[in-house]
């Protein structure tokens, strides 16, 4: 008997777009501005409701990656590290105050 192994593919690394955050903000008002743009007031007929959704799609892409940034997935990852957490960090690396690591 042959068991076939095949190679898998472990992710490690990942587009993200920080909650709460300005890129959030943009990335949503891009979004629905690129939806206001679309014209849907005439789909004669399948094909034209393709292009249409094709156009979407490509600008909604375009707009995640401008707005998104890649990050490397480590077993080290959570869901809860935030842009305050960043600062926090940001501020104990420069002064070394344990207070500012608490």
């Amino acid at each position: 008997m042959n068991i076939a192994i095949f190679e898998e593919h472990i992710q490690t690394k990942k587009c993200t777009i920080v909650k709460d955050s300005k890129e959030e903000e943009n990335f949503a008002n891009e979004l629905i501005n690129t939806i206001k743009r679309l014209n849907m007031e005439n789909i004669p007929h399948k094909e034209a409701l393709e292009n249409i959704m094709h156009t979407f799609v490509n600008h909604t892409e375009r707009i995640w990656y401008k707005h998104s940034k890649i990050i490397n997935i480590t077993k080290h990852s959570k869901a809860w590290w935030n842009e305050d957490c960043y600062r926090n960090l940001e501020k104990y690396r420069q002064t070394k105050r344990i207070d500012n690591w608490k």
